[in-house]
């Protein structure tokens, strides 16, 4: 067994040191309290202090500068040094210190130099040169502080920030997701409008018109609809001769006044009166258009040619008439284009509502969409061709 004892190591107690004390040839100056400069030689020497023997009395607690020196392949090597008295023995002048604000760069010199020391090796300045210029140390760990935890107040902040954040990435995300979803999925039309067969009621003769029925009322077969009142002279025109024609004749004609009835040429519902009451009509003009009752409107879309693909017949579809809060929905019966001798003309379809809309709606524009997205009755049929 080998029971050598390095000579070079002060061994103490982990309660009395921090750092191992070693003997190595060093000396130490420094100026006292009054200014008098000092110099002696090093007892022992460690990482966070020293020990000498002072030829001065000095105070325990104050503190000292001073300049470490060591040899160095025979070269000197100065330390400057601040350092506290810990200690002073009267009888014997011996003295501990410990280091005051040490640089990371002079501990890593320190402990070089006892390494080496301990270890027998041959200490070089190119040695101590490498070590001044590595970095040596590392920042420590935050610690988190027991009594730094956040209140209530400060918790609820930062959890009402985070689900705020959380909120408005989960909107923006659905915001873009729908965005997409409308520019690939759904086809929208140009144009439509809830579409009947319509009866045209026309004027005639020229003259006046005066309704007999408000707009939207039911009418039935020969019922009459409006009075109208002409002159005579309009209704023998063109059969007097000229001895007729005298300026006398021709006034008293056209002071007497035929009055005549337009009556309903089916069971129908006046959707729309073109001419007000009182108003001058001439011959041919349309006065009425009538709906029949037994009649089922239909939807008459626009789309762009682009889209004949997405509007086939059988196509389902979704619409909302202006007025309505409600969506309806439907399929596409028919389509044909605008223009068949044009090569980039419109497409018209006519869409079946799923329920029978009411007539009283003839004529009104229409919100039409196709949507080609996945849905849930895709999912389900999806699911059963799989055998799910």
């Amino acid at each position: 067994m080998n029971t050598a004892v390095n000579v070079n190591v002060v061994h103490e107690s982990e309660a009395q040191r921090q750092h191992a004390r070693v003997r190595m040839p060093a000396r130490l100056r420094f100026v006292d309290a009054q200014g008098q400069p000092h110099e002696t030689k090093v007892d022992d020497l460690s990482a966070g202090g020293l020990s000498f023997h002072s030829p001065h009395p000095l105070a325990v607690g104050q503190v000292l500068h001073g300049r470490l020196q060591f040899s160095v392949d025979n070269l000197g090597l100065s330390m400057d040094v601040a350092f506290q008295v810990r200690s002073y023995v009267p009888g014997s002048g011996r003295a501990g210190v410990q280091f005051q604000n040490l640089e990371p760069r002079d501990i890593a010199t320190l402990r070089h130099l006892i390494t080496s020391h301990l270890s027998g090796e041959l200490i070089t300045v190119g040695d101590v040169l490498s070590t001044l210029q590595r970095d040596n140390f590392t920042k420590a760990r935050k610690q988190k502080d027991a009594g730094s935890g956040q209140g209530p107040l400060a918790r609820f902040k930062a959890v009402s920030v985070t689900l705020g954040v959380f909120v408005a990435g989960v909107a923006a995300f659905g915001f873009v997701a729908k965005s997409l979803y409308g520019l690939y999925f759904v086809s929208h039309a140009q144009a439509a409008v809830v579409a009947v067969p319509v009866t045209t009621i026309t004027m005639p003769r020229d003259g006046t018109v005066s309704s007999l029925v408000p707009s939207g009322a039911q009418t039935s077969k020969g019922a009459p609809l409006a009075s109208f009142s002409t002159s005579m002279l309009d209704v023998l025109k063109g059969s007097l001769d000229d001895t007729q024609l005298d300026p006398a004749k021709i006034q008293e004609l056209f002071g007497k006044q035929l009055s005549g009835t337009l009556t309903s040429p089916c069971d129908c519902i006046v959707a729309r009166q073109r001419v007000e009451d009182g108003q001058y009509a001439a011959k041919g003009q349309p006065i009425f258009e009538l709906v029949p009752r037994t009649s089922t409107p239909t939807v008459q879309a626009r789309f762009s040619y682009r889209q004949f693909d997405e509007v086939k017949p059988g196509t389902r579809v979704n619409f909302q008439v202006a007025g309505e809060d409600q969506v309806r929905a439907g399929e596409i019966v028919a389509s044909s284009s605008l223009e068949p001798e044009a090569l980039a003309a419109d497409i018209r379809v006519q869409i079946k509502p799923d329920s029978a809309l009411p007539a009283a709606l003839a004529g009104r524009p229409v919100s039409v969409t196709s949507d080609r997205g996945p849905s849930l009755d895709w999912l389900i049929g999806s699911a059963s061709a799989r055998g799910l």
